[in-house]
């Protein structure tokens, strides 16, 4: 099968590569760039787990081609952190709050939860729940993910985070 020259920009970086175009971005992601963090789910869109921001947008990486990306601007897990190598508020509130257990939905939920931030940096709960519903997460029941969230907001803005009692 003759192999097609794609080029996108990851995580600041500009790329290429040759792939065949039945490839799928997250096996491009992962093999051709080895940047492995984005996580291979149920591969149906479904879970979440390989959720990237492409150009703005939160896009599930496991049913698009890798020539689909082609000239995309793209930030993985591994582009999260801040540009010093430091914890990002997301990141730092999945920490803080307790937001990952066996932490394999937590790339593609931290990853989503940052296009929700920038599309709305101070989300209700509700608002929360709904930005990240389709990303799934097996182990933490989410009332964690969401404060560490909400965690992340609070310190955009500059504020201390305050619990809510239960």
């Amino acid at each position: 099968m003759a192999k097609i020259h794609v080029t996108m920009k990851v995580n600041g970086a500009e790329v290429e590569g040759l792939v065949e175009p039945r490839t799928l971005l997250v096996h491009f992601i992962r093999e051709n760039l080895q940047l492995t963090g984005t996580h291979i789910g149920c591969e149906t869109t479904h879970c979440g787990a390989c959720t990237v921001d492409i150009d703005g947008m939160s896009v599930k990486s496991c049913t698009m081609f890798a020539i689909q990306a082609n000239g995309s601007d793209i930030t993985t897990i591994e582009g999260m952190a801040n540009a010093d190598g430091t914890l990002s508020h997301l990141q730092e509130g999945f920490r803080q709050m307790h937001g990952l257990q066996c932490g394999y939905c937590t790339p593609g939920m931290i990853v989503r939860a940052h296009r929700l931030l920038q599309e709305n940096p101070a989300p209700t709960e509700d608002e929360i729940r709904a930005g990240i519903a389709g990303n799934i997460c097996r182990c933490t029941g989410y009332q964690n993910i969401v404060k560490a969230i909400q965690y992340a907001a609070a310190k955009a803005k500059g504020v201390e985070f305050k619990e809510a009692a239960e």
